[in-house]
């Protein structure tokens, strides 16, 4: 079975890359990691490796349920230890009564050193202190050249492991009404667009699904799927309540707070 098939083009490249990884740790025996992935680039990892004899695949990105993960690719005869991720836990504080600190500012300003997107992990907001995960190689950069988000200093430290505290997903509920399960119709519903608005964001490909770009607007939602819309947020299909007889259906959601 072509395993292309069953993906984007754009995720293709990906797809290559990971099959290199794997046949260069099943002839060579030399480990391969990756930088830090979404839980669909993890996902597609899974799916090339498969049940492999000779090559297995592990993921860790800091704490336990971290949203974006190394993978580690490696031989049957190694161990997948936590060290061997090479994950750097930076941590700094600020005071909530003289400044405000969120998690677009804390993202755009690591953005903003020039670095990609895979050599961070999660990052984490709390009350008053931040942390944040970067991959071992870019320590050193993180701490010489980044020294302010948003407008508050930044002062990075770094922490253990055993100190790094998970981040729960907390998502407020709420419900409301759409005529069908369509991505655009629900999208419309949930962040307060007008139809032609999430139509629009849908085509020009600003929405994803689970992780995944989808550009169709008649695209059928199910019960638990996760959306996000670039520069609007995320939501999360919660449940499917009852049809009205107008033929709306009563859904509940999660906004990420």
């Amino acid at each position: 079975m072509d395993i292309f098939q069953h993906y984007r083009q754009e995720e293709h490249g990906f797809i290559e890359l990971v099959q290199d990884w794997k046949e260069t740790v099943g002839t060579v025996y030399e480990a391969k990691l990756s930088g830090f992935l979404d839980p669909r680039e993890c996902d597609i990892v899974r799916d090339v490796i498969g049940a492999d004899d000779n090559v297995k695949v592990a993921f860790f990105g800091g704490v336990d349920e971290a949203e974006r993960q190394r993978a580690l690719v490696y031989p049957f005869f190694e161990s997948p230890e936590r060290s061997r991720f090479h994950i750097t836990v930076f941590q700094a504080s600020f005071d909530p009564k003289f400044t405000s600190l969120s998690h677009p500012d804390l993202l755009g300003a690591l953005m903003g050193l020039g670095v990609k997107r895979e050599m961070y992990g999660d990052l984490h907001v709390f009350d008053t202190f931040v942390q944040w995960f970067v991959t071992g190689e870019m320590e050193d950069f993180v701490r010489t050249h980044f020294n302010q988000a948003g407008n508050t200093s930044i002062v990075p430290k770094v922490v253990s492991l055993d100190e790094a505290v998970p981040m729960r997903e907390v998502w407020e509920e709420r419900s409301g009404f759409v005529s069908s399960l369509r991505l655009d119709t629900v999208i419309a519903e949930l962040f307060k667009l007008s139809r032609s608005k999430a139509k629009a964001l849908v085509e020009r490909e600003r929405v994803k699904v689970n992780w995944k770009v989808v550009d169709q607007p008649a695209f059928v939602l199910r019960e638990g799927d996760t959306l996000s819309v670039r520069q609007y947020g995320r939501r999360k299909l919660l449940s499917l309540g009852s049809t009205t007889k107008k033929g709306n259906v009563r859904i509940h959601y999660g906004e990420q707070k």
